[in-house]
């Protein structure tokens, strides 16, 4: 690898943090070539007075080598003097798609690591390959707009800025960086498992190659429709601030606005505000999203992508849906259901903060005054001691604690942009 080549890589983990790098920095590391020529390169700039940095790995629990090589990622982080912790994962019950639960287990292990430590920005080590196999297989879905656009280079999901500085870079030009360090790598048995969609892609990009179709070929694609989402995204912000308001998380919209807006612009709405209530990566298929709005139009209630839409004479009410926010369990001050925080005075160690829900609403004899809709109070966060309710902020019982929402009314609008 040239001198030029090896100073590019460099360039490009300074260029995807700037104007304003974060001060505490998180890497994703499995191991494999990818993610370890990351950990490098951010170390390097670590000791040039980059970002302070810490590494997570994510055992999945689905291969017998799988501990081990975690614990090899830990020492050559130690040796590297970045810290480095391992996120275990047993949630795999045999049922449904593996490789997307294993994804969102993976996410959501990160991000709640990221949340203890106060890391807001995490990278991941995706490359230009991936991003040419993603699109091949959005592609072969029949994806729009927005999944033929790719992988974002920063992505705003659960709380975190999700990073991808390497997107411009291929896989083989980071194992020559990393052979010329003398390093080595992991290379994991299941990226040759054709079992797995990404596999197959790879091999189909490279019998594709003869008709012309290339990964730089699907990269540009990528970017072109880039361009065009975020026309898109524009337009469907200032239906945001034409239409939306943010009440107690929920995101209310007004109904008129919706009805003179473009089809595409109020089911962009709609879908970001489904997602932004309810945490999902990815908004919900145009079928189901489609009908949801029909019914919610309609003046019936729906419930879609964990969230439950109450219609009105002239809005229409996305809120958590309960039966998803009873799900969720954090400890006092933690984030709670990636929307809320709460925090007040010190609490028993084996307090955690939960939904209200109805046993709860039923010890709120004031719950009325808040204004606030029944659903939306039972997807609210209560502070409990077994089933011994300590506070409800939101229901007009706060007893020393208050609920902060994670989201805010900007936030809303600007993370229409981050992908």
């Amino acid at each position: 690898m040239t001198a030029t080549a090896r100073d590019s890589l460099h360039a490009a983990i300074r260029a995807a943090f700037a104007p304003s790098p974060p001060e505490r920095l998180g890497v994703a590391v499995s191991g494999g070539g990818d993610s370890l020529a990351l950990l490098l390169l951010l170390a390097d700039w670590a000791a040039q007075g980059g970002p302070g940095l810490l590494a997570v790995t994510v055992d999945h629990g689905l291969r017998p080598e799988a501990a081990a090589e975690a614990e090899a990622v830990g020492r050559r982080c130690a040796a590297l003097g970045v810290g480095h912790a391992i996120l275990r994962w047993r949630g795999w019950d045999g049922r449904g798609n593996l490789p997307a639960a294993a994804r969102a287990a993976r996410y959501g292990l990160i991000a709640r690591w990221g949340h203890e430590r106060g890391i807001g920005d995490v990278a991941l080590g995706h490359t230009a390959d991936d991003q040419a196999e993603t699109v091949l297989m959005r592609l072969a879905r029949g994806s729009g707009v927005d999944g033929l656009s790719g992988m974002a280079a920063r992505r705003d999901s659960r709380g975190i800025l999700w990073h991808r500085p390497l997107l411009g870079h291929g896989r083989a030009a980071l194992r020559d960086w990393l052979a010329a360090r003398g390093e080595g790598w992991i290379d994991d048995p299941t990226n040759d498992d054709p079992a797995y969609d990404r596999v197959r892609a790879r091999r189909t990009l490279a019998a594709l190659a003869d008709l012309g179709i290339t990964r730089d070929g699907l990269i540009a694609t990528a970017g072109r429709m880039r361009l065009a989402r975020e026309v898109l995204d524009r337009a469907a912000a200032d239906l945001a601030r034409r239409s939306a308001r943010i009440e107690a998380g929920d995101v209310i919209l007004d109904r008129a606005a919706l009805a003179d807006a473009p089809e595409e612009t109020r089911l962009r709405l709609f879908a970001h505000a489904l997602a932004w209530i309810g945490g999902a990566d990815y908004r919900p298929r145009l079928a189901a999203l489609t009908e949801c709005l029909g019914r919610a139009e309609a003046g019936k209630r729906a419930t879609l992508h964990g969230c439950l839409v109450m219609p009105r004479a002239a809005s229409l009410r996305l809120t958590r849906e309960p039966a998803a926010a009873a799900r969720a369990v954090a400890a006092p001050g933690a984030p709670w259901d990636g929307r809320w925080r709460l925090e007040g005075q010190a609490a028993p160690p084996e307090a955690e903060v939960r939904a209200l829900g109805e046993e709860g609403l039923a010890l709120c004899p004031d719950w009325r005054a808040s204004g606030l809709p029944r659903p939306t109070l039972l997807a609210s966060p209560a502070l409990w001691l077994g089933r011994r309710l300590l506070a409800a902020p939101l229901a007009g019982r706060p007893d020393g604690w208050a609920a902060t929402s994670l989201r805010t009314a900007e936030d809303f609008t600007l993370s229409l942009f981050l992908h």
